[in-house]
């Protein structure tokens, strides 16, 4: 998990995403331009939430998130997703 220097708003978190697979459980491997991208994270940060609403993942968490869910961002050369809690779809 990356160390970085950076503090979300509000219900924000930040989330770096795990390797999409390369292999599936089968053997195969699954070329660059077939791979999905990764719906699984670990949280690096977390904002203090709302005032009507307290954030309930904390720092280290594993969590599911969709597809399309979050802004990308690339800091200290890694990447990551800034994206509101409500986007979080489970805690593994």
């Amino acid at each position: 998990m990356a160390k970085v220097n950076i503090k979300p708003l509000a219900d924000r978190v930040l989330i770096e995403p795990m390797a999409a697979e390369t292999k599936t459980a089968s053997g195969l491997y699954i070329p660059d331009t077939a791979k999905e991208k990764p719906q699984k994270g670990k949280v690096v940060a977390v904002g203090p939430g709302t005032k009507d609403d307290l954030v309930t993942v904390k720092i280290g968490d594993t969590v599911l998130y969709g597809k399309y869910a979050g802004t990308e961002l690339k800091l200290e050369g890694t990447d990551f997703l800034m994206m509101r809690e409500s986007d979080i779809l489970a805690i593994i």
